[in-house]
């Protein structure tokens, strides 16, 4: 599903109320019937109907065949919401060109008020199919079906607001975020490249990229946290004026504690990530490398950062407040 914004800034409040109302009817309804719209969104019948007659060509709603007479919400109208609610706020007043795209989300340059350009990151788990999701993102819950993937993006998006609002409150080098709704994450837009697109670099300054990253891991698990991700295709490299690089992590929702019961194979998969990069892509390999068991026995803490957000495998016994608001939203029901 790409973003199209084109209709965006013709769409009545009318139009917004009836799509609100889809969204809203979801809590209990799969396809959500007219009639309910209608009374949700405290419109006539008649207008309703034709509003969800110019929504469906716009592919913001779906009709749904068989014996339910309704309609259900489309990733296109999910889109619409959540960029209509920063633009409340001032932080979104522009869309502007798709700068990356993946498996589980979308990229594009958005503009502030004040003209500042930002990086929204439109989440669209579903992609991929549901065994790789379970296996990525560990917070699923025991049992949890797949069955709203707008529900389980909602989810993803605000695990790594919460994630990147935290690191970067503590320095590490994450983009800074600003805002989000829904299913999507607005952060700061930084000049920078993919490491994957990286071909050649400095040869003194190849270590000590290597360096940089083992220590990134080994201060994330000091303060508690496991990337468990942390490969070439969730680090961006940033260029300083002496010709030397800086890396930048990014991709957060899939990030469990150290005191996950797998977090010694999330830790050392993140390392070996590393290393067969840097010995495919530069002919490097060092003789250190950061080990689990060595960081947990010197339990040297810098924050509990994990406890903070209540991270995947945290055993603080009680579900993470940061999440509260989200783990059962208002308007989403997990069909199985």
């Amino acid at each position: 599903m790409k973003l199209d914004a084109t209709a965006l800034r013709y769409l009545t409040p009318e139009e917004f109320r009836v799509l609100t109302a889809v969204e809203m009817g979801s809590k209990n309804h799969h396809v959500v019937p007219t009639q309910l719209i209608a009374q949700i969104s405290g419109l006539r019948s008649g207008g309703v109907n034709k509003i969800l007659g110019e929504l469906l060509k716009r592919k913001l709603v779906g009709r749904e065949g068989g014996k339910d007479d309704g309609f259900r919400l489309a990733y296109g109208g999910y889109d619409y919401l959540a960029i209509r609610s920063m633009s409340k706020r001032d932080t979104v007043v522009s869309v502007g060109n798709q700068i990356g795209t993946g498996k589980e989300s979308d990229i594009y340059v958005v503009a502030d008020a004040e003209g500042e350009e930002r990086v929204l990151k439109i989440h669209r788990l579903g992609r991929v199919s549901f065994r790789s999701i379970k296996t990525k993102r560990d917070y699923l819950r025991k049992g949890q079906s797949a069955g709203n993937w707008m529900y389980l993006s909602r989810l993803a998006a605000t695990k790594e607001y919460a994630f990147m609002k935290v690191l970067h409150a503590h320095g590490f080098p994450v983009p800074e975020p600003f805002d989000h709704s829904r299913h999507c994450l607005l952060m700061s837009l930084i000049p920078s490249f993919p490491l994957r697109q990286v071909a050649n670099i400095p040869e003194d300054e190849v270590p000590v990229l290597y360096s940089k990253l083992m220590d990134l891991i080994v201060r994330l698990a000091n303060c508690g946290l496991i990337h468990g991700d942390f490969n070439e295709f969730n680090l961006l490299v940033k260029e300083r004026e002496d010709g030397g690089v800086d890396p930048i992590l990014i991709d957060f929702p899939q990030m469990v504690s150290t005191e996950h019961e797998n977090a010694e194979f999330y830790f050392n998969r993140d390392v070996e990530c590393i290393r067969k990069f840097f010995r495919k892509r530069f002919n490097y390999e060092s003789n250190v490398w950061p080990r689990f068991s060595t960081i947990l026995k010197e339990g040297k803490r810098e924050f509990e950062l994990d406890v903070e957000v209540e991270a995947s495998g945290w055993k603080g016994g009680k579900e993470g407040k940061v999440l509260e608001d989200v783990r059962f939203p208002s308007f989403f029901v997990i069909s199985n």
